[in-house]
């Protein structure tokens, strides 16, 4: 069976699935909570691609991420299964399975616990989420680095009248995924995931740690946190592979880390910031994001509400750093009609003020019925200076369309 025919195989099953999940499962888990969704996903690329190995035009996808949970003592004590399955119809390495949650949570009066696998998010920058730490980006999902991969922790979180004290012990670390030789928005030369190089002896088993205090006083969200462990944003070291060609290993340093987001809510306008210094083996820097969003609420006497947001970003690195955030400005709107089908419109355009490189981007949202939700995606990369990491991308320019089913 092709590859194309067991993906149209494994989307009548997991659609099937979608339709009748009380019937299918109530039976094996009687008093647990379900819900979740599958989807199928078109994406087309207008350019054809830069290697004569990778996908042109459309590719189809599948996914699966049904939730499953349970709680007792009036929840007290609780459990949450959250699997995610996709199939690819051209990218083999997109084609994937991982555990984003899969753990067991106990609270009391002044304390929480976690234990198992979870997604911990930090960070209030709409375009970058530069502080954002705990979590490996799943970036064989999305450009845009929103995924993320489970990751394994016990996390215990003390509650005090001076802020949320959260403790974390990661004791094993997920590797960043990335598309494989056949897949698109990849570098040139591709990353051979298969040889991955580590500083600590211990590689995926080096145990990480981290630190967070966070807080509200008044307008202002308030967040500080120390990490050490092995860093989630790889190097790149070139090497040649069995077949006598070009690739990138990824590499995978020690690093200490001091991150801060900071938010300040006043009427329609949101003012914010994330700043990090980041010290280890060949990564010694600093980078903040800092921006703002103003929504004009009711706008010309209707229910639609429209933001206007702009944000800044620097990385000490400058053309030397591994995200292309080093010297760029983001300026986009935010629409959401308040409509029967929660409608909702994010766009705007990326510019490298020292490279004169940029890019847009658009994400629309709307639900079909009780059970539908259509999403639609755009990327366009207009101009892409060569010493830009988007220079890879220069000819990945895509609309992505997903209707997703929820159960």
């Amino acid at each position: 069976m092709h590859a194309k025919e067991k993906l149209f195989t494994g989307f009548f099953i997991l659609w099937a699935v979608s339709f009748q999940p009380a019937a299918l499962i109530a039976q094996l888990l009687e008093d647990w909570e379900f819900a979740g969704y599958t989807s199928i996903e078109s994406r087309w690329f207008i350019d054809g691609p830069l290697d004569s190995r990778q996908e042109s035009g459309l590719g189809i996808s599948l996914s699966i991420e049904p939730e499953f949970y349970r709680d007792w003592n009036e929840g007290d004590l609780s459990v949450t299964f959250k699997p995610f399955i996709r199939l690819d119809s051209e990218d083999t390495e997109r084609t994937h399975f991982d555990i984003r949650e899969l753990y067991l949570h106990k609270i009391s009066d002044h304390w929480e616990l976690k234990a198992g696998v979870d997604k911990v998010f930090w960070g209030v920058i709409e375009s970058q989420h530069l502080v954002d730490i705990i979590n490996q980006t799943d970036l064989i999902e999305n450009l845009d680095r929103e995924e993320k991969l489970g990751q394994p922790m016990i996390n215990f979180t003390w509650i005090s009248k001076i802020g949320n004290f959260d403790f974390f012990l990661l004791p094993y670390f997920r590797e960043r995924t990335f598309p494989g030789i056949d897949g698109r928005l990849r570098s040139q030369p591709y990353v051979d995931t298969d040889r991955p190089v580590y500083e600590s002896d211990a590689e995926q088993w080096h145990s990480d740690l981290a630190m967070r205090w966070s807080q509200v006083l008044g307008e202002f969200d308030l967040g500080l946190y120390y990490f050490y462990g092995t860093s989630r944003h790889p190097l790149f070291q070139p090497d040649t592979n069995s077949a006598g060609e070009t690739v990138l290993r990824p590499v995978y340093n020690l690093m200490h880390q001091v991150g801060s987001d900071i938010q300040w809510t006043h009427g329609g306008w949101l003012l914010k910031f994330e700043g990090l210094i980041r010290s280890g083996r060949d990564q010694h820097y600093q980078a903040f994001a800092a921006g703002f969003e103003y929504t004009f609420y009711g706008l010309f006497g209707s229910s639609i509400d429209a933001g206007v947001l702009s944000e800044y970003h620097y990385d000490s690195r400058g053309d030397d750093a591994t995200s292309i955030f080093n010297q760029d400005i983001f300026t986009g709107t935010r629409i959401t009609l308040n409509d029967n089908w929660d409608t909702a419109i994010l766009g705007g355009a990326f510019y490298d003020h020292d490279n004169g490189t940029t890019a847009y981007r658009v994400e629309f949202e709307r639900r079909l019925g009780d059970r539908y939700k259509l999403l639609i995606e755009g990327q366009k990369f207009s101009e892409t200076a060569q010493n830009d990491l988007s220079y890879n991308f220069r000819q990945d320019s895509y609309l992505q369309i997903e209707l997703r089913r929820y159960f």
